[in-house]
């Protein structure tokens, strides 16, 4: 998800290259008939990049799911969810 998103803010010229643009993954684990199963998982998007692409970016977080391969795989089975947040860039 990760990737697929900062692919979709380069082809908007806004950089998500060189650790600028990092995930961090929770997963919510539950117990299925004695089974461990991975329920949700949520990414948080940090994006080094400045304020003025804020718009940009929150369009593009709220389109680029469907156009990624892990997500269209998995949405189905697991509920899946991202954010962004912005930090110094």
């Amino acid at each position: 998800m990760v990737g697929t998103f900062g692919g979709a803010l380069e082809a908007r010229q806004i950089d998500a290259s060189n650790g600028k643009l990092v995930g961090e993954v929770t997963g919510e684990v539950e117990t299925e008939e004695g089974v461990l199963v991975i329920r949700r998982i949520h990414v948080v998007m940090k994006l080094a990049a400045p304020e003025s692409s804020r718009a940009t970016i929150e369009r593009v977080h709220g389109v680029y799911a469907m156009r990624c391969p892990l997500y269209r795989t998995l949405h189905n089975a697991i509920q899946l969810s991202s954010s962004v947040e912005l930090v110094g860039g």
